[in-house]
């Protein structure tokens, strides 16, 4: 951080859960072993206060998307910000990490804001292969017509590679995951803090040079742990972006235990 650069703050927020995943559907090849090894993951939504705005990260999904997909949903991600005296219709920005079902389901959410997406992302969901099992099973076609209609409204910021969004909050393009995946960095009090989104699921995938089993790029991926460890000012502030233990590695906010922590 330099003199330049204001101290944000961020917060991860938990609203719901799959208890049920294991290892073999969360680890590429011999990382996955024992392939049986169960490992529930979270999902979040993430918070950067700045002096100016809070910019949220991602916008999960909703009840009943959960219910379609068969995951626990605690609450809305915009209800889950609210326990931090977030309120959505206000926030300017939001940063889309990629178009993933549980990344961009409560868009509506934020009616004043606008999104970041990296072109590459937006170009391979509306492309020519996106409708191949492999990769449609992993997106609603709901969410990419709304991405669509807010493109055609002038309401997507499209980024391509990296861009600064206020002094000292950056996204940066890493691929890999998929076509367009970015992660974002936050220059903090504590360091720079790398908000890693499911450029790494778990702390096992950056901290283990594991990737995740779904993937568009594996040379991506393993460049996305390369960046992420060389933006961080340690290894402690790579945020994975749903691994249970975000919830214990940092102190809970105030009347939120269980559900939302500052990790910086």
């Amino acid at each position: 951080m330099t003199r330049s650069q204001p101290a944000h703050e961020v917060y991860a927020i938990k609203f719901g859960e799959h208890p049920g995943g294991t290892r073999g559907e969360y680890f590429h090849g011999c990382a996955a072993d024992p392939r049986d090894q169960q490992m529930p993951l979270d999902y979040y939504v993430w918070l950067v206060r700045t002096p100016d705005a809070d910019i949220v990260v991602d916008a999960g999904f909703t009840a009943a998307m959960a219910e379609r997909r068969h995951r626990t949903h605690f609450r809305a991600p915009s209800a889950a910000l609210a326990l931090l005296g977030v309120d959505c219709a206000t926030v300017p920005t939001v940063v889309l990490s990629h178009f993933h079902y549980d990344h961009v389901g409560d868009l509506d959410a934020f009616p004043n804001a606008r999104f970041v997406v990296q072109s590459r992302e937006m170009a391979f969901w509306t492309g020519r292969f996106a409708s191949r099992k492999e990769f449609h099973r992993l997106i609603e076609t709901e969410d990419i017509t709304r991405l669509v209609e807010f493109g055609l409204a002038g309401r997507l910021d499209y980024v391509d590679g990296d861009r600064e969004l206020v002094p000292g909050v950056r996204v940066h393009l890493v691929g890999g995951h998929t076509a367009g995946m970015q992660i974002v960095s936050i220059a903090t009090a504590a360091g720079t803090v790398v908000l890693a989104a499911d450029s790494s699921h778990f702390y096992g995938n950056v901290c283990g040079d594991a990737p995740f089993a779904v993937h568009t790029d594996l040379p991506g991926m393993y460049h996305a742990f390369d960046l992420m460890h060389e933006l961080a000012t340690s290894e402690d502030l790579i945020i994975p972006g749903h691994d249970p233990e975000v919830l214990h590695r940092f102190p809970p906010v105030e009347g939120t235990a269980g559900t939302a922590v500052r990790i910086a």
